[in-house]
């Protein structure tokens, strides 16, 4: 993914940044360290969402890192850090839902969480003509849990929608790439996203029912983003393929093997890659083993055999960071997501 047209994404570990110049720095968009202290910028207004998922498989790679190809410019608006560069904003903010105390009878605190949270993001891409979202990546805290009559997880999806809706947003169709997956009890919301002034295509995939689809058994009012999306950028474009799982249809199976999962999973993300191929057209088409890949597991002991199901599937070199997380359904054991790049110029 080397370029000096397009976002770059990289996983790296502390040494390997602190091994970066100072002036590397100044097009940083922004990091995301897992389990781990922010590692040391030359300037404070650097974006970094602390997210308090452990890494798993003996990686020191604990931080992933978006970088713009030239020097991006940074601000704050509420909670929200931001940076700006290559026509994209790079923002992060994380709400405490002790800040917003316990109102007996109204909405749980996750959900005013996340709706002041989503309010402010829209309300930072408007104010920087940069409306449409991208690609989100949102942390909940005990994820699977229950309160105030239901799972935290469908809290989460009806305080996101309304968000969505208060700012004029589609619910469905024209909606970001996205993952929602579980963080430690007691830790904050966490959410980071990419925005753009130019909306990106949507992909969904043709073995699944699109998410903002789903029946209420999933969760009462459906979860809001589509399965890929691809954004275009001066001199090329890349691919965001959201958190994927064994799902076919609305359904997961291979219930309990989490090596049977993986492969599932990774048969819905050559499905997407699939598709935003030829939504490319005479562009050349991104590879499979071109994708970088984020992992999340259920269980830890399961990290080993699904990391052996990504190397077979994509080879020894495989780019892939294991982060140890609660999924949205019970019954899922891995969910993948993957990021791609397509250079117009034919580079890599």
């Amino acid at each position: 993914m080397e370029s000096d047209s397009v976002l770059k994404l990289d996983y790296l570990s502390l040494a390997e940044i602190a091994e970066r110049p100072a002036a590397w720095w100044q097009s940083v968009l922004g990091v995301a360290a897992f389990d781990a202290v922010a590692p040391s910028a030359p300037s404070a207004d650097i974006p970094m969402a602390s997210v308090a998922t452990p890494v798993l498989g003996g990686s020191a790679r604990r931080y992933e890192v978006w970088q713009a190809p030239h020097a991006a410019r940074s601000g704050t608006r509420g909670r929200i850090q931001y940076r700006v560069g290559a026509g994209v904003v790079f923002g992060r903010l994380s709400i405490a839902e002790s800040e917003l105390g316990a109102l007996a009878g109204e909405a749980s605190a996750l959900q005013r969480a996340t709706e002041l949270a989503y309010r402010e993001i829209f309300a930072l891409v408007d104010a920087l003509a940069m409306p449409h979202l991208v690609r989100v990546w949102n942390f909940l805290p005990d994820i699977n849990g229950t309160s105030h009559g239901s799972e935290r997880y469908w809290q989460f999806n009806s305080a996101r929608q309304d968000g969505f809706i208060a700012h004029a947003r589609a619910v469905t169709g024209a909606v970001p790439a996205a993952c929602g997956v579980g963080s430690p009890r007691g830790a904050p919301l966490v959410i980071y996203f990419l925005a753009s002034a130019t909306a990106p295509t949507v992909i969904e995939n043709p073995r699944q029912v699109s998410a903002y689809h789903y029946p209420p058994a999933y969760s009462p009012r459906s979860p809001t983003f589509s399965r890929a999306c691809v954004a275009d950028f001066p001199n090329g474009r890349m691919l965001f393929i959201s958190g994927t799982a064994s799902i076919l249809g609305h359904a997961t199976v291979h219930i309990g093997d989490a090596a049977a999962q993986t492969r599932e999973t990774l048969r819905n993300i050559e499905a997407l890659l699939a598709g935003a191929n030829r939504e490319s057209g005479a562009q050349a088409p991104i590879a499979i083993s071109d994708l970088r890949y984020k992992a999340y597991v259920r269980h830890a002991a399961d990290q080993p055999l699904i990391e052996r199901e990504m190397r077979a599937a994509f080879g020894d070199n495989v780019q892939a960071l294991y982060l140890h997380a609660e999924l949205c359904r019970q019954d899922l054991s891995v969910e993948i997501e993957a990021t791609g790049c397509h250079f117009a110029n034919g580079g890599a």
